[in-house]
């Protein structure tokens, strides 16, 4: 009883916003469009966009505003959230927040790695949440040219020692260091879940993660064996420290495997080698979010009064701005619908 009461209001509030997300028969509509014109004029006409996108001209908005404008309702919908959330559900939506913060320093990190140091990122769509939710100063770090200077701006901060490890490897790509932030973000949330959580949200929690985390994990490992060549002991150390279907006596034999391919060969002994017949170390990555999205669909029908519910409508909310960004691109380009629905579904 104390469940429902506690999410029976913003229980209700997420269904309602649930309610507006963009469907695929929605999405198959807009393939069919000639033009990005008729498909934001498509868009503005939906309960979802709507009131934020009422002022937009679509005849003179531009591939980079139309990101902007998809990206800037993901942080409207979590602060809606947010502001309806008591203070134990805020616990788990902060949590969570420290996923964007993420999301804006890979788009720094990208903009440095493609040497566009005269054009930094416009932070429009995010300044508002930062202001807010974070406690990166964000201004400081867009003004940053070279990796060097964006890891050192970032001393004092909780991002700064993982992504300092990576810069340690002369090698080290924009996915490593991207790969290095996921890899201490899980860990954080495996690390505190059963302080902010009980019962059944400890457990929705534990099983929607813990095949991610087993997939994040293999993934890092097989890429600093293949890439880093890195010594056994360095690879435990960014590992996310949990075990969920994976056992540790597996990790091991994978990390100190003498041979990439005899790491491979240990891989598909473990539980989702056997059971995963097609998976293999390059497909890890789609694969884990194909897994987080099911079990998250599974567990909000389950328990519609849980911490399952917030995750679900973000995540669901995030995929969505995923799918139109695909889609947009596939009416300006001219990929026929068939053809594109593919691109959008693989997402």
């Amino acid at each position: 009883m104390g469940s429902l009461l506690s999410y029976s209001g913003i229980s209700a509030k997420i269904r309602a916003m649930q309610s507006k997300l963009i469907t695929e028969e929605q999405i198959q509509e807009i393939l069919q469009l000639p033009n990005t014109s008729q498909a934001i004029a498509y868009l503005k006409r939906t309960p979802e966009y709507a009131d934020i996108w009422a002022s937009v001209n679509e005849t003179e908005t531009h591939r980079g505003q139309i990101e902007k404008l998809l990206k800037s309702s993901i942080f409207i919908n979590f602060s809606k959230i947010y502001q309806f959330a008591n203070s134990e559900q805020r616990k788990f939506l902060e949590l969570y927040s420290k996923r964007y913060e993420i999301r804006v320093l890979k788009e720094i990190m990208t903009n440095i790695f493609d040497h566009r140091n005269t054009d930094p990122i416009d932070i429009s769509p995010y300044r508002e949440f930062f202001r807010k939710h974070s406690k990166l100063d964000i201004d400081q770090l867009i003004t940053c040219t070279t990796m060097s200077e964006l890891i050192n701006a970032m001393k004092g901060n909780e991002f700064y020692y993982p992504l300092s490890r990576i810069q340690n490897h002369d090698s080290a790509l924009l996915f490593d260091y991207g790969m290095a932030l996921d890899l201490y973000y899980f860990t954080q949330i495996w690390r505190v879940r059963k302080k902010l959580f009980s019962g059944d949200d400890l457990r929705q929690i534990t099983t929607a993660y813990g095949e991610k985390f087993d997939m994040l994990n293999l993934q890092f490992i097989f890429r600093s064996k293949r890439y880093f060549h890195m010594a056994p002991a360095d690879i435990y150390a960014l590992l996310i420290p949990m075990n969920y279907k994976l056992k540790k006596d597996e990790i091991s034999s994978i990390v100190e495997a003498n041979t990439y391919d005899e790491a491979r060969a240990f891989f598909r002994k473990t539980y989702y080698g056997k059971k995963y017949e097609h998976l293999a170390a390059h497909n890890l990555e789609e694969f884990y979010n194909y897994m987080l999205r099911q079990t998250l669909e599974k567990e909000a029908r389950r328990n519609p009064y849980s911490v399952a519910l917030l995750y679900s409508y973000m995540y669901h909310k995030e995929h969505e701005v995923n799918r139109l960004t695909i889609a947009i691109e596939c009416v300006r380009y001219g990929v026929s619908p068939d053809e594109a629905i593919q691109y959008v579904r693989n997402n």
